[in-house]
């Protein structure tokens, strides 16, 4: 049974004392329920502005690694670390975001946060060395693991419960704009310009986003007299380091020997230690935690959060997968793969709208359900793919599974927030950006070690396109897993019961 939402307190309809100063004025969400608040709109443009320059980064840099490895004259397996490095400072700031909001407020974490991956940017640029580039990443990287989560959390509290598949899909537009521009327009800079503008390429997000949140953003720092949350310093300890210990260990199963290899397993089994030990630590405390992991105990949480871990194995598994495959069988370079897989991208983008106004009207469980077997049907295409393979085919299956990703994604993060008060929208808006990024590293990992094992010692291109065939039948398959489990899902969110303002006359 579904968990009708809470009245926000805040609100003035929940105030029985508060007189409107304007009988006459009709409040636009009471004439229209479907109508999102301009203010929300205004606050949406806002946030995605700056958004944009972390996603934008992550997937420019991703197909610029090889480039970099030869401008700085350095291994490949260095280089890496401008991704993992990033990668893990983002997991490490992640659980943080919650914690800094309630000491500084929105609008002020949120325009030091633009600030601080602006720095990055500008550092990155100016690196000399593969060493400085990785630090500059990092500083990046804690900037914008603050951001993710911070973004969907004042969203969500702006929005006060109304219209959440709406204001999820405004929430997942820099998600869907990334691996459509992302790609392309490393590519570009790469063959136009010098390396060092795959990050000044952030500075306007950056300046633009920060003026528009100084404009926009309401001030709601906490008032003086208010007593100052108090950083968790065990849960600190014990999550950070425990969520950045498991990227680390996926993120080395690609390049080791293989899944039981030291390398993977040491951190793997201690950062499930450390994350295990906070689980414990914070179930002993009633209010404080890091994380508030008593959200669990909300089947809507906890529903959404397995979906969301499922999802990024799927979509982020995939984003391997897929460029690999047209480089490697079909010889397309950086920019023409990163071409080809527009059809994805734009696909994810077109379904916002559809997926956010159907997650409203006929509650998040069916959407969900139909998005994931979806996007296990239009997978299936490329289990049959050889090095001939119709474009126009893979291109066509590409756009229908861009628009099932991008159902598949609004649905259940949308259902993470039903029934929550507005104190703890922060802490589901962590539980659900963590699952979503563990997700996709569980992804790469995973579909990394089967593409390994499938295409052994293959150099043609046609037992090439058998190995990455068995691969995506993996994907297939670990999509398919989520199907049943959408059911858990909350369904039509009950009405919330009448102010009694409105039961009079």
């Amino acid at each position: 049974m579904s968990t009708p939402h809470r009245s926000d307190p805040t609100s003035a309809a929940a105030d029985p004392d508060h007189v409107d100063p304007d009988p006459g004025h009709v409040d636009p969400d009471r004439a229209d329920p479907d109508r999102v608040d301009p203010a929300v709109w205004r606050m949406a443009i806002t946030l995605i502005v700056g958004a944009l320059a972390v996603v934008f980064d992550t997937t420019i840099v991703s197909v610029a690694l090889n480039d970099l490895a030869k401008e700085l004259d350095s291994p490949l397996s260095t280089i890496q670390w401008v991704s993992t490095g990033y990668l893990l400072a983002v997991f490490a700031t992640i659980p943080l975001a919650g914690w800094a909001q309630s000491r500084l407020g929105g609008r002020h974490l949120w325009i030091a946060a633009l600030g601080g991956f602006l720095l990055g940017s500008i550092l990155s640029a100016l690196a000399w060395d593969a060493t400085g580039l990785i630090a500059f990443r990092i500083v990046q990287g804690v900037a914008g693991g603050i951001m993710m989560p911070l973004m969907a959390t004042l969203l969500m509290q702006a929005a006060r419960g109304r219209n959440i598949g709406k204001v999820m899909a405004i929430i997942t537009v820099p998600t869907a704009l990334g691996p459509i521009l992302g790609p392309v327009l490393g590519g570009l800079i790469l063959h136009l310009a010098d390396w060092r503008w795959l990050f000044f390429v952030n500075i306007p997000f950056c300046v633009v986003g920060g003026w528009l949140a100084w404009r926009n953003l309401p001030d709601d720092r906490p008032a003086p007299d208010r007593p100052r949350a108090r950083l968790d310093v065990v849960g600190l300890l014990l999550l950070c380091p425990g969520f950045a210990a498991l990227v680390y260990g996926l993120s080395q199963v690609e390049g080791s020997a293989g899944a039981a290899d030291a390398k993977v397993l040491v951190p793997l089994i201690g950062g499930l230690v450390l994350v295990g030990g906070f689980a414990a630590w914070a179930l002993t405390r009633t209010t404080g935690a890091l994380v508030n992991v008593r959200l669990f105990r909300h089947r809507a949480v906890a529903s959404s959060s397995t979906l969301l871990l499922l999802g990024g194995i799927s979509l982020y598994g995939s984003m391997m997968l897929l460029p690999l495959y047209f480089q490697q069988v079909r010889g397309e370079d950086a920019l023409g793969a990163g071409l080809l897989l527009i059809p994805q991208g734009v696909g994810a983008l077109l379904a916002r709208g559809l997926a956010g106004a159907y997650t409203d009207r006929v509650g998040p469980r069916g959407v969900a359900f139909a998005a994931f077997a979806f996007v296990a049907a239009s997978t299936v295409p490329f289990a049959f793919v050889t090095a001939e393979t119709s474009e126009v085919l893979l291109m066509a299956a590409l756009f229908v599974r861009g628009i099932a990703l991008g159902a598949a994604m609004i649905a259940p993060m949308g259902a993470a927030y039903v029934g929550l008060e507005h104190g703890e929208i922060p802490d589901a808006s962590i539980i659900t950006r963590v699952a979503q990024q563990l997700g996709g590293a569980v992804g790469i990992a995973v579909l990394a070690v089967i593409l390994q094992h499938s295409t052994g010692d293959a150099h043609t291109p046609g037992a090439l396109a058998d190995g990455f065939g068995t691969a995506f039948w993996w994907s297939v398959a670990l999509t398919a897993v989520a199907v049943p489990l959408c059911l858990l899902l909350p369904g039509l969110p009950e009405p919330a019961a009448p102010d009694d303002a409105d039961a009079v006359g």
